[in-house]
């Protein structure tokens, strides 16, 4: 399992890099600070998760695979921009494909460390969502996150689903794949579709 989760991990931090490097590059910010913030939103969220964990180390610090990946995410942006511009959304394709994959470490983490069912899945959402909302302040932007469209409830019903499987004995690597896959498929619904939670603020405008 660690294996996996670890070969999971460098993937995420693969896509959340472009994510967070293509918001960079649509701010016009110069290469040392596209890499700064494809670095941010590919580690925000686990640093967090691992602070919040005081006996656990931070998970970027001792794997220089994580490193590469983020580099070679941030560099495939900027030299390929305009080709991953065939998506309609780029950057909501690669978010969505990072909020899946880090969701899912983040939840098996919480098991691994023996933690109540809910912990598990703050941790899996904390994991997913922090290293989007930390990119999101540091170019200046109201995070995803806290906008009208569902972000944070793709990554909480996926966690709970990771649990749900694990529960039944799901093998590998469907336990996995599965609600990796929901996650993903989730969000890319929610951003077609336009779907959003409730406006308490209707009344208002």
């Amino acid at each position: 399992m660690e294996i996996i989760i670890g070969h999971i991990t460098v993937m995420g931090s693969f896509v959340f890099a472009v994510s967070g490097a293509l918001v960079a590059l649509r701010n016009k910010l110069d290469p040392f600070g596209v890499l700064i913030v494809a670095f941010i939103t590919a580690v925000g969220g686990g640093t967090v998760r691992d602070v919040l964990l005081a006996d656990k180390d931070v998970f970027w610090l001792f794997d220089t695979n994580i490193t590469y990946a983020i580099i070679s995410g941030a560099a495939i942006a900027i030299l390929f921009r305009n080709k991953l511009r065939f998506f309609r959304k780029p950057f909501f394709f690669y978010d969505a494909i990072g909020l899946g994959l880090f969701t899912i470490t983040g939840v098996q983490i919480g098991i691994d460390y023996q933690l109540n069912p809910l912990i598990c899945i703050l941790l899996g959402t904390i994991t997913g969502v922090f290293g989007g909302v930390l990119r999101d302040v540091v170019v200046n932007e109201i995070p995803v996150v806290f906008q009208k469209e569902i972000y944070a409830t793709a990554s909480i019903l996926g966690g709970a689903l990771y649990l749900i499987l694990v529960f039944y004995k799901v093998p590998n690597p469907y336990l996995q794949i599965i609600p990796i896959t929901f996650i993903i498929i989730a969000r890319i619904v929610v951003v077609t579709y336009n779907i959003s939670l409730p406006n308490i603020y209707k009344k208002e405008q």
